[in-house]
């Protein structure tokens, strides 16, 4: 009986990822035929798999713009999406997101002294200075969300209880934004005008090579994060039911810490601080996959996150728009429905 549920399981998986991956490969292309100016798909092919140099104009749009975006979306989406499911299984917690222990904030506050302070102290703006500029941003948020990961990770290894390092992460977050505040409030108009556009996220910051970059580093780890499948699995029975079949359970949530602060870095420091699409999108994953295991989960989630990756930067630059939304305008708009319904089902299913 339970080897036909496995295959049963195991078929639907298949099913599913088929059929999203069918949706992705199609969002792709929507994603490199639409815009402010439409290519026609036959021109997308023709450019991008027969080196078609006809078309300047459709060429450089592809190849310096879309094409970029869209390998950042997938990538970002899946990364995010697969942080946001780390952090929901280890917490227990259905609003736990990839910035629920402030890497996200850890990676603002860096941003946010080189912009800020930066432009107080020695009256520049980082913005003027094109790819050197970006690069020394990219580089602080870096190292504010790596400093705010090791952090976490010494409070967890120290501290007994996942509550306990939830809430000091959470408080860690509300001190990055407090600094922030205070940095905003003595800086410059400009430079606190740099900062919000940054703050807003987008997914075409980056040049084709910078861009393969980055999928390269968020896409090996998400795909690493298959290995603690098992992990995940007893701890979504709880920790004493983990701690008797054998589970480290303070190096299983180093662990899954660990690789969610990577994800969540990696992202916000070639991105910007993305929301709801890590808080979101495993909802829907769960939802779709009915499926307790977390390596179906997983599999089903970073399929499901390049979907919404995809689906975000189309929406956010759809024909009739003369610029670009910023993303997490969207991402918001798409994202929270998806919370507020969770928290609606949860208090109908206590109340019954």
């Amino acid at each position: 009986m339970q080897s036909i549920q496995k295959l049963n399981s195991a078929s639907r998986t298949t099913l599913l990822l088929a059929t999203i991956a069918a949706g992705i490969l199609a969002l792709i292309m929507a994603n490199l035929a639409f815009g402010t100016v439409s290519i026609p798909l036959e021109s997308v092919v023709n450019i991008l798999f027969r080196g078609d140099d006809s078309q300047v104009i459709h060429q450089n749009i592809l190849l310096r713009t879309r094409l970029p975006q869209t390998i950042t979306a997938l990538s970002a989406g899946v990364a995010l999406s697969v942080a946001g499911l780390l952090m929901q299984t280890l917490f227990r917690n259905p609003l736990a997101g990839p910035s629920v222990l402030g890497i996200s904030s850890g990676s603002s506050l860096g941003v946010a002294f080189v912009v800020l302070m930066a432009g107080q102290a020695w009256d520049i703006s980082l913005m003027r200075y094109g790819i050197w500029g970006e690069l020394v941003m990219m580089s602080a948020s870096l190292l504010g969300a790596l400093a705010v990961l090791a952090l976490i990770l010494m409070i967890s290894s120290r501290v007994g209880g996942t509550l306990s390092v939830l809430i000091m992460g959470v408080m860690i977050g509300y001190l990055a934004n407090s600094v922030i505040g205070i940095l905003k409030f003595f800086s410059t108009e400009d430079n606190v005008h740099n900062y919000v556009v940054w703050g807003l996220g987008s997914f075409g910051r980056l040049p084709l090579d910078r861009a393969l970059f980055f999928a390269m580093l968020a896409l090996i780890p998400s795909a690493l994060v298959l290995l603690l499948s098992k992990p995940l699995n007893l701890l979504a029975l709880g920790d004493n039911y983990a701690r008797n079949l054998g589970l480290s359970i303070n190096k299983a949530r180093f662990t899954i810490i660990l690789a969610s602060g990577i994800l969540t870095a990696i992202v916000t420091t070639f991105c910007g601080p993305i929301v709801f699409i890590g808080m979101a999108v495993p909802h829907f994953a769960k939802m779709i996959a009915r499926t307790s295991n977390h390596l179906h989960l997983l599999l089903i989630c970073m399929a499901t996150g390049a979907l919404t990756g995809l689906f975000c930067n189309l929406a956010a630059r759809m024909p009739g728009f003369d610029s670009e939304l910023p993303i997490n305008s969207v991402t918001a708009f798409i994202g929270a429905p998806v919370v507020i319904s969770v928290i609606l089902k949860r208090r109908k299913q206590s109340e019954e």
